[in-house]
């Protein structure tokens, strides 16, 4: 069982950038799939990125493409997301997530690429407590 721990959020302008760390406990990172996601008020969660286990395939929302990424850093066993170029829809509680029944690239990519946001967050382990982000 994992735990994750969120950090980084914070008010900033329109166009700026941001990083958010997810610090993971109890399991290896570069064992486990993790995702972000992020739910503004009256509005479903949704995915934003994910990473498979190890860090070197990763996949996003259409809406943050080429504006997001998510790294990780094995040896700190931490996740990040790097976010430029915000917008106020981006405006929202930002969670880690680790997933279950990971176990290969092309069930990650049929995930997010062909999964409607209520079955990702089914898939999903572990909740970190969430960070705010406030974009204006």
């Amino acid at each position: 069982h994992v735990q994750l721990v969120e950090s980084g959020g914070r008010s900033v302008q329109v166009g700026g950038s941001l990083t958010l760390t997810c610090s993971a406990s109890g399991k290896a990172v570069d064992n486990v799939c993790l995702a972000w996601f992020r739910q503004a008020p009256g509005s479903q969660r949704e995915g934003v990125a994910a990473v498979y286990r190890g860090g070197d395939s990763t996949f996003y929302a259409d809406s943050v493409k080429g504006r997001f990424t998510t790294s990780q850093d094995n040896n700190k066993n931490t996740v990040y997301l790097q976010m430029n170029s915000l917008k106020p829809e981006d405006t929202a509680m930002y969670y880690c997530a680790a997933l279950r029944d990971c176990y290969s690239r092309a069930w990650l990519t049929s995930l997010w690429k062909d999964a409607n946001e209520t079955t990702k967050t089914w898939f999903v382990a572990s909740w970190g407590q969430g960070t705010q982000v406030t974009v204006s």
